[in-house]
């Protein structure tokens, strides 16, 4: 079985248009080469109800979840109380971030910068000692900042965690368009109910109209289908095979 995952994107900026959401592309292809398969990605606003709702669906959908944005010390940073809502759980201040906290803002902690040590009850830090402020963990979600560089750092400490069988990968590239390919591509998934087959145009290409991707887990199930497409394409319809 595949482990799947589940993203929330969490900032009234995304929705609104105000920043371009950079972590769910990152996080996918993260992901994919770690043999982890994504569901679903979600974009909400700073509504503790909504997190609390859409965390809660997503962790019992998927095997693991990652929230980025809201986490902070300012008004609009409720990723925490959201996801602890979701949970059934008190938000409470982790000891060892609020040493962090101390540590980085010697004799200067307000109530603000507290902020930064809480987590839903329960949570488990990831990630010490290299992160400063490590990832935190509660039941499968995994609660991200919104800084793409931040949240690169982030998951590049952890991310062998989420490691499992790779998915193989071979890409077709065909002259002909989609409507002339269509039934040997239903013909394939006819045969190969589990192969992930995608078809995408490409537009103003000299080389090709389509490009045809196969992926699978099994290798022997991708080449044996890989057959199938190539023996039902025309020979002069395919540009190259990768």
């Amino acid at each position: 079985m595949t482990t799947t995952a589940g993203i929330l994107i969490i900032g009234n900026e995304i929705l609104s248009g105000k920043v371009q959401d950079a972590n769910s592309p990152y996080l996918c292809r993260e992901l994919r080469a770690l043999g982890v398969e994504v569901r679903r990605v979600s974009a909400i606003p700073d509504e503790v109800d909504t997190i609390a709702e859409e965390s809660s669906t997503f962790s019992e959908a998927y095997d693991i979840v990652f929230t980025t944005g809201g986490v902070g010390p300012t008004h609009d940073d409720v990723t925490v109380e959201g996801i602890a809502k979701g949970l059934g759980r008190r938000v409470v201040i982790h000891p060892d971030l609020e040493r962090v906290v101390k540590e980085l803002y010697p004799g200067n902690v307000n109530s603000a910068r507290l902020r930064l040590a809480q987590v839903p009850e329960g949570a488990e830090l990831l990630g010490q000692p290299d992160l400063v402020f490590p990832v935190v963990l509660v039941k499968n979600i995994y609660i991200f900042p919104g800084v793409p560089e931040i949240l690169i750092q982030k998951f590049n400490g952890i991310k062998e965690r989420f490691r499992d069988a790779p998915f193989f990968l071979k890409t077709v590239f065909v002259t002909d368009g989609e409507g002339a390919i269509a039934e040997h591509l239903n013909a394939v998934m006819r045969e190969y109910p589990a192969l992930l087959l995608g078809s995408y145009p490409a537009l103003n290409n000299p080389e090709y109209r389509v490009r045809l991707t196969l992926e699978s887990k099994d290798p022997a199930y991708l080449d044996n289908a890989l057959k199938l497409l190539v023996s039902l394409l025309s020979a002069s319809s395919i540009a190259k095979v990768e």
